[in-house]
Parts: C-alpha cells; structure tokens; sequence
C-alpha cells in the first residue's frame, strides 16, 4: 500500500531515448532523490546507429556511461529509488515510457511504484509559473537535466519560483 505522499522519496528522472514516431529507445537516464543521491546508466543494447541527426548532434557527444546491461540498470535503479517513489520529470510522456520499458511493460514495474509520473512543465504551466530551463551545454545529458529538475523543484517548494 502506498503511503502518505510526505513519507515518500521523490525521484527526478530525465532520459535521453532515439524515437521514430513508433518506438522510443532508451540510451540513458538519470535521477536524483530528494536526499540528492544521484543515479546514471546508458543501457548497452541500445543500437545508437538508429539515432536521427539530431539525437548524433545534440545527445550522443554528451553520453558518459556508464553502459550496463538493462536488466542490471533495472536493478541497481530500483534499489536507488526504493520502495515507494514519487517520480517527477520535465515533459515527462516519453521519459516515463523509456523507465517502465527497463522492466518490460507498465504493468511490470515494482510493487509499490506508481503508474505515472508527475510532470513538472504542466505543474508550472497550470500555475502560470516561470520555470525555464537553461539553453546550455548541459542540456540533453539526462543526469545534468534530472539534477537541474531536482533544484527547480526544490525552488518551486521554497516558493522561489516567480508567476509568469
């Protein structure tokens, strides 16, 4: 039984993926719990020869392994987030797809774990609420975007966040 939202552990995922408008394909993710332990993998039988020209610009020069099998990444990422977690992403339709295909299908995932996760950009949105995301060159690593989403919360908790 999942329990009160406060004794809950949030986790900040990002995931970097190849997609072609049929399949999302994952080549890495990265986390940070509230408690600002960090979690990084690549899994290693993603074929990033299927990666369009943008993902090969823009996400394949920023990848820094380490590349594990996933059934391994599947693992080691659910001792990290633990038992209840309480998962926040940026935009998070195709990063939530790409963390329930490392245990196969939705219905796959932990006991415990929710089936869905909280997407920051429509909280911020629905409140009007100026979160931008800095335009620098670590964007499209998933653990430096997961870290950045973990801090902006942090901010938005703190009410430091300014209405748009």
């Amino acid at each position: 039984m999942i329990g009160d939202l406060e004794d809950q552990m949030r986790v900040y995922i990002d995931t970097e993926f190849i997609e072609d408008g049929r399949t999302i394909e994952l080549l890495s993710i990265g986390a940070v719990r509230e408690d600002r332990r960090m979690f990084y993998a690549e899994p290693a039988e993603t074929d990033r020869s299927k990666a369009s020209p943008w993902v090969v610009e823009h996400v394949l020069p920023n990848l820094t392994g380490p590349v594990q099998p996933r059934e391994r990444i599947a693992r080691d990422f659910v001792e990290f987030c633990g038992p209840e977690p309480v998962f926040w992403a940026w935009f998070a339709d195709y990063d939530w797809v790409a963390l329930c295909q490392l245990f196969g299908t939705m219905m796959d995932l932990p006991e415990g774990w929710p089936m869905y996760c909280r997407d920051f950009k429509q909280t911020v949105d629905e409140l009007g609420i100026d979160a931008s995301q800095p335009d620098d060159s670590s964007a499209h690593h998933a653990l430096h975007d997961a870290q950045w989403l973990a801090q902006t919360h942090a901010r938005f908790l703190e009410g430091g966040l300014r209405p748009l």
